[in-house]
C-alpha cells in the first residue's frame, strides 16, 4: 500500500476520532439552522428568501471547526517532520490532508445541507442540486481551509488565525453556491453559478498544495 494512501486513511481516522469529526460539524450546522426561525420567525415568507444564503454561510462556518488541528497536531508531536523526510513531497502531503478533510467533513456536510435548506422552506425538488453544490463548495472549503491551517502553524492563537485567513476566501464559494440554488429557485438556469463554483474549487485544489507546502516548510524552519 502506498505511503499516500496510508496517510489518507490515517487522516480520515483522526478526523473521525477527533471530537466526533463530521458529527460535530453536521450537528453545528443543523443547530444553527434550527435556531434561525427562533430569531426571525417561522413564517415561510421570511425563511424561504434566506434559505439558500443561510445554508451556505452555515456550511462555511461548520467547515472551520476541525481545521485548527489539521497540521498543528502533527507539528507538535514531530509527525510533520517525519512526513517531510519521507518520499512524498510536502505538497503531496498537503493534498492528501485536504482530500481527507473533504471526505471526513465536506461530504457529510453536503448531505446535511439539503436537510438544513429544507427545514428553512426550500423546495424539496432542489435537494439534489443543493447537495451537489454543497459537495463542490466543501471541496473549496477544504482546500482553502487547509491552506489557512498551514499558514497558522506555530501560532499561539491558531484557531482564530485560521478563521481570519479562511473566511474572506470562503466568500466566493458561499456566493456561488447560494446563487446556484437561488437561480434554480427563481426558475432560471443554475449553470453559470455552478460553473463558477466548480472553477473556484478546481483552482483552489490546484494552487493551494504549492502554497501550503511552502507554508509548512516555513513553519518548520
Amino acid at each position: 500500500m502506498s505511503a499516500l494512501l496510508l496517510l489518507y486513511r490515517r487522516e480520515v481516522s483522526l478526523l473521525w476520532a477527533g471530537g466526533g469529526g463530521p458529527l460535530l460539524a453536521c450537528g453545528f450546522a443543523l443547530a444553527v439552522t434550527a435556531a434561525l426561525p427562533l430569531a426571525i420567525g417561522s413564517e415561510p415568507v421570511r425563511l424561504v428568501p434566506v434559505a439558500a444564503g443561510t445554508t451556505w454561510i452555515v456550511l462555511a462556518l461548520a467547515s472551520l471547526l476541525s481545521l485548527e488541528r489539521l497540521f498543528e497536531r502533527d507539528h507538535e508531536d514531530g509527525a510533520l517532520d517525519l512526513l517531510a523526510l519521507g518520499p512524498p513531497t510536502l505538497e503531496a502531503v498537503f493534498a492528501v490532508k485536504t482530500a481527507a478533510q473533504w471526505t471526513a467533513v465536506g461530504l457529510p456536510l453536503s448531505l446535511a445541507a439539503p436537510v438544513a435548506a429544507l427545514s428553512l422552506g426550500l423546495d424539496p425538488a432542489l435537494a439534489p442540486l443543493t447537495a451537489g453544490a454543497a459537495a463542490l463548495a466543501g471541496l473549496a472549503f477544504a482546500a482553502v481551509g487547509a491552506l489557512a491551517a498551514a499558514l497558522s502553524l506555530g501560532s499561539k492563537r491558531g484557531g482564530l488565525l485560521v478563521a481570519v485567513i479562511a473566511l474572506p476566501l470562503y466568500a466566493p464559494p458561499v456566493i456561488f453556491g447560494a446563487g446556484t440554488v437561488t437561480a434554480a429557485q427563481e426558475g432560471t438556469s443554475p449553470g453559470p453559478a455552478l460553473a463558477l463554483l466548480a472553477a473556484y474549487a478546481l483552482f483552489a485544489c490546484a494552487l493551494t498544495p504549492f502554497a501550503g507546502g511552502a507554508a509548512i516548510r516555513n513553519a518548520q524552519g
